[in-house]
C-alpha cells in the first residue's frame, strides 16, 4: 500500500465510523504534513447543525488550531469522497496544495451524495448563475474597512 494509499484508507475509516457510530455522512478527511497526520475531521453538519461542517473543514479547522496558524502550507488533504467547491477553495485559502480522494461525485451521484451540479453552476459566469452576486459598493461614514484592517494591523501585528 502506498503512502497515498495509506492515509485515504484512514480517510474511508474515519468516514465509515462516521456513518456506523454517529449517524453522520459517510465523508472523513485526513490532513498531513510531511508524512504526519496533523488533524482529522468527519462530516458533522447532522450533529452540529452546521452545513459547513464538512469532513475536510473540520480537519483544516482543527490543523489550524493545533498548529497556531491560519495557513497550512505544505499540507495534503486526503478525503474519502470528491471534496466541494467550498471545502476546495478554503484548501486554497489555507495554501494546501495536493488533495486526494478516493470517491468521485459519479459514484455518489446515486446517493445524493455529488457536489457536481455545484460545480457546473460555479463554472458559469457569474451573471448566469442562479445566486444574484452584484457589486454595492456603500461606506458607512466614509470608513474604508479594508484601510481600517491594514491600519490595525501596522499597530497591532499579524492577526487575521
Amino acid at each position: 500500500m502506498t503512502t497515498h494509499e495509506r492515509f485515504l484508507a484512514q480517510a474511508i475509516e474515519l468516514a465509515r465510523r462516521n456513518v456506523e457510530e454517529e449517524g453522520g455522512r459517510p465523508f472523513g478527511a485526513v490532513l498531513v504534513r510531511d508524512g504526519a497526520v496533523i488533524a482529522t475531521g468527519v462530516n458533522q453538519m447532522g450533529a452540529t447543525g452546521d452545513p459547513t461542517a464538512h469532513a475536510e473543514l473540520q480537519a483544516i479547522r482543527a490543523a489550524s488550531h493545533a498548529l497556531g496558524a491560519l495557513r497550512l502550507d505544505g499540507c495534503t488533504v486526503y478525503a474519502s469522497g470528491h471534496p466541494c467547491p467550498m471545502c476546495l477553495a478554503a484548501m486554497t485559502m489555507t495554501g494546501i496544495t495536493e488533495v486526494y480522494y478516493a470517491h468521485s461525485n459519479e459514484e455518489g451521484a446515486p446517493y445524493g451524495l455529488s457536489t457536481a451540479a455545484v460545480y457546473a453552476e460555479l463554472a458559469r459566469p457569474s451573471a448566469d448563475q442562479a445566486m444574484t452576486i452584484r457589486h454595492l459598493p456603500v461606506r458607512l461614514d466614509g470608513i474604508d474597512l479594508y484601510a481600517l484592517w491594514r491600519d490595525r494591523l501596522r499597530a497591532t501585528g499579524p492577526g487575521s
